[in-house]
């Protein structure tokens, strides 16, 4: 019963010339990446393809609630950087400014560029999807400060509080830190004296060595003149070969795995550690032993203690868990933690919270964790990586007896201390902190609190403990569905079987955190289940009955925060597993039970607003049965498969339970490119026109001489390069430009293989990673590849300055993008935005859904 007209997620390429325009359709589909709370709150959307710069919104401090006046809380969000972690840096930023604006706390934001230049920028530049979205208009639609000092002064009339969210340099070396000390305004973190010590992993290094931790044996390679016999006398002395030993070469200042890797041997070790300084990524390099068997793990800590008391307990842990999914994955000797892994919606990683470590392990980590925290004279809370290697596989020396970080069942090493951690909608801060029982906002406003305490002019503000968002509701059998009076229940249903489903759950679990802050909603987070990988698209036929037998599962607040839907599959089966469900419930109560002996003296906290909810296993008939009983609407974020191509659309029409995008008929036509090509192509004389596309079965292709089909599809579609992607599926995975047969013949083993992922410039033209489509599609389209002209940044415009884009070249061709937003009969169009490739021709995942600033 859906009541939007035709809509979705397009690709235009827009051709500019003198006397006339034009659009070509390359795509489309009914579901986008929803990324900011009006997104979110609004059912009926679309993205089609555009550019013009948007316009900044005002702020307005709300300090009236009824008619009771309320102290407004003024807080400085400060994101950006000079580090290539800025992205991420702005992904935090939107973070926290979904979960802490509100009547009692007013949110500011602020950005530090590249170059260390200082804007006041709009809430609305926050929701951009990277820094060089925006970076070349701020000195048109941002307030610029003439000198870091003078933001300083501004911070320090404007609000209340800073919460610095700038990861590496700059963010958590010391430096905003020591600038905001300067001029005496409030900040969230550790002081900027500390910072410096524990960023430096030299120094935080020689630090714990001194505090009676273990440490991992470094060699500290400063300049270009390192003496080689040195390190080779270093590599002797830990029973490395200095000619093929294995070693962890890493920036000391550096966060996020940027920079970071494996060599072998001491020249292989010098080549590598020369190249981070020229790239100018550190001036100082560290050459570790690699820890060969050792099982890496993160931990969060908030410090509860009161006035000038540190109390810093430790949440529960998380294992992470590199991973290779047989031999269809592309496997790396020198697989590390790396950025595209930590940041990425890649099955390549999984999280175990808690981690799968013997009880005493887990307790001698959090024990190891508060104390490094209070050591190191931490402030407020950050995250603490380290290693622990079992004793089987520790190759290091014999530990003292004093060492901490011995036990009977082997060693633990901490190595990295965040003390900024990342604050994305998954990260670990939120991860670990609902496996306790604290919401995103809850989280948050405790550790803005606790800062509060040290400044004598905020210790008694009280009012920020705020509404905190409605509960997440979880689905439970055979209990009575009653709505809250005022209240409207909404099911978000994410996930599926298709190569889109990562990116599914990425605007599912946006959409849910993003709802939850309205009060007359009820909303309940569910994960359409993947199906076998093993299995092909035909087995995954769609007849009526296997696709109402397909498993969705209500999920608590907690097993929604992963990266991909098998983690939340995994969790899912972990969860309901007794033993394990023992052990975890019992390492919570302990948790919480640390946490309320620091909190219980706070006035402010009102409590754990996470239950330690199970999932709940439903067959999609039972699901959709339980969404009519209870009336429910149904919010679609599945990408692809039967949640774009009208089959969802269908079962729910069936039985009247409402939803929100496009019809069935509007979605299967949407879902086919070439349907969709067909349905416009009476548009062609209005000037929307599409490509010229010819559908190839993937059997085919594996059946006849590459070259014979090369010549075809180069002949029947008039061009010299094609472009290749799956007939029903988006967001770049499976997408390759082929220059020329052989790049054909790659392409069709890698379906052949069912490789989940071709590997960078494999293809006879330099590119990055191409995930691919798992299962292989059954169908392919090919088109002509259409070159589009290079957009750059330029600083001066000809009778004016300034930065702004440039259009660079002459084939006039361009790639946008527009979303459609509304309800039948009255859609409109939002400011559409320039696609812009920072290498290659196909956007990769990196470009498209994350804050990747190279």
């Amino acid at each position: 019963m859906a009541t939007s007209s035709l809509s979705g997620n397009f690709s235009v390429l827009r051709h500019s010339e003198t006397q006339s325009r034009s659009l070509l359709l390359l795509g489309g589909s009914s579901v986008k990446l929803f990324r900011s709370k009006h997104e979110a709150s609004t059912c009926h959307g679309a993205r089609v393809a555009a550019a013009v710069p948007r316009a900044s919104a005002p702020e307005v401090a709300v300090v009236e609630k009824g008619r009771e006046k309320v102290r407004v809380l003024k807080l400085g969000l400060i994101c950006g950087g000079p580090s290539a972690e800025r992205g991420i840096s702005l992904n935090s930023a939107r973070s926290v400014l979904d979960h802490l604006q509100g009547d009692d706390l007013h949110v500011s934001c602020y950005y530090i560029d590249c170059n260390l230049n200082a804007f006041a920028i709009s809430s609305a530049q926050v929701y951009s999807n990277t820094p060089a979205d925006f970076d070349f208009k701020l000195e048109s639609l941002a307030q610029s400060f003439q000198t870091l000092s003078d933001l300083a002064k501004h911070l320090a009339t404007a609000v209340d509080i800073v919460f610095p969210v700038i990861h590496g340099q700059f963010g958590e070396d010391g430096g905003i830190q020591e600038l905001l000390e300067k001029y005496n305004v409030p900040f969230v973190g550790t002081g900027s004296k500390e910072c410096c010590q524990a960023f430096d992993k030299h120094k935080a290094s020689l630090e714990l060595r001194k505090h009676g931790f273990i440490t991992v044996p470094s060699f500290l390679v400063q300049g270009y003149e390192t003496d080689k016999s040195e390190l080779s006398e270093w590599f002797k002395k830990h029973q490395l070969d200095p000619d093929l030993g294995k070693v962890v070469v890493k920036p000391t200042r550096g966060g996020s795995s940027i920079g970071v890797g494996v060599a072998y041997g001491v020249n292989d070790s010098l080549v590598k550690a020369n190249e981070i300084m020229s790239e100018g990524i550190d001036k100082k390099v560290l050459i570790e032993i690699f820890l060969e068997g050792g099982n890496e793990f993160t931990a969060i800590v908030l410090d509860v203690g009161s006035d000038l008391d540190s109390f810093p307990v430790v949440l529960l842990p998380t294992e992470v868990e590199l991973q290779f999914r047989g031999a269809n994955d592309v496997k790396e000797n020198d697989a590390i933690f790396n950025y595209r892994r930590k940041y990425l919606p890649t099955q390549q990683v999984a999280y175990h919270t808690p981690p799968r470590f013997p009880l005493d392990v887990i307790e001698n980590i959090r024990k190891g964790a508060s104390l490094l925290f209070q050591r190191l004279c931490l402030q407020d809370f950050a995250r603490i990586d380290g290693w622990f290697l079992p004793n089987s596989s520790s190759k290091l020396s014999p530990f003292s007896q004093s060492e901490f970080g011995r036990t009977e069942s082997g060693a633990i090493i901490f190595t990295d201390i965040n003390m900024i951690s990342g604050m994305e909608q998954t990260s670990f801060l939120f991860q670990q902190a609902s496996k306790v029982g604290f919401s995103h906002t809850n989280i948050l406003r405790s550790i803005i609190h606790h800062a509060c305490l040290r400044f004598p002019n905020l210790a008694s503000v009280s009012g920020i403990s705020g509404q905190l968002p409605s509960r997440s509701k979880s689905l439970q059998r055979n209990k009575s569905f009653s709505r809250r009076e005022g209240t409207r229940k909404v099911f978000v249903i994410f996930g599926g079987n298709t190569s889109e489903r990562q990116v599914s759950l990425m605007s599912g679990t946006n959409v849910w955190l993003n709802l939850l802050a309205f009060h007359d909603l009820e909303v309940t987070p569910c994960l359409l289940s993947p199906t076998s990988e093993c299995a092909s698209s035909i087995d995954m036929g769609k007849k009526a009955d296997d696709v109402m037998n397909r498993t969705v599962w209500s999920l608590p607040y907690s097993l929604v925060l992963r990266h991909t839907t098998e983690e939340v599959l995994d969790a899912c089966m972990e969860a309901i597993e007794p033993e394990h469900a023992a052990i975890t419930s019992e390492l919570r109560k302990k948790v919480m039970n640390d946490l309320m002996e620091g909190l219980k003296d706070h006035n402010w906290f009102t409590g754990f607003d996470i239950a330690d909810d199970l999932p709940v296993k439903f067959s999609l008939r039972q699901w959709i049965k339980l969404a009519k009983e209870v009336q429910a609407t149904v919010f679609i974020a599945v990408h692809g498969g039967i949640g774009e191509d009208g089959t969802l659309q269908s079962l729910l029409d069936a039985e009247g339970v409402p939803y929100t995008g496009p019809g069935a008929m509007a979605s299967k036509i949407c879902m086919d490119k070439v349907a969709t090509s067909v349905a416009l192509k009476h548009l062609a004389n209005s000037g929307v026109l599409t490509i010229n596309k010819d559908v190839r079965q993937k059997d085919d292709l594996s059946n006849k001489p590459i070259n014979d089909t090369w010549h075809d599809l180069t002949r029947k579609l008039q061009c010299q390069t094609l472009c290749v992607k799956p007939a029903k599926d988006g967001c770049s995975t499976g997408v390759a430009r082929l220059c020329c047969p052989e790049d054909l013949a790659i392409y069709v083993k890698a379906l052949e293989d069912c490789l989940l992922r071709i590997p960078p410039n494999c293809l006879s033209k330099a590119h990055g990673m191409i995930e691919m489509p798992n299962p292989p599609p059954e169908h392919l389209i090919f088109e002509p590849f259409i070159e589009t002209d290079e957009i750059i940044v330029t600083s001066k415009f000809e009778d004016a300055t300034g930065h702004g884009l440039t259009w660079k070249g002459h084939s006039r061709w361009v790639e946008i993008t527009v979303g459609v937003i509304g309800k039948r009969g009255s859609m409109h169009s939002l400011s559409p935005s320039v696609t812009v490739k920072e290498s290659g021709d196909i956007l990769s995942l990196e470009e498209k859904f994350q804050g990747w600033s190279p």
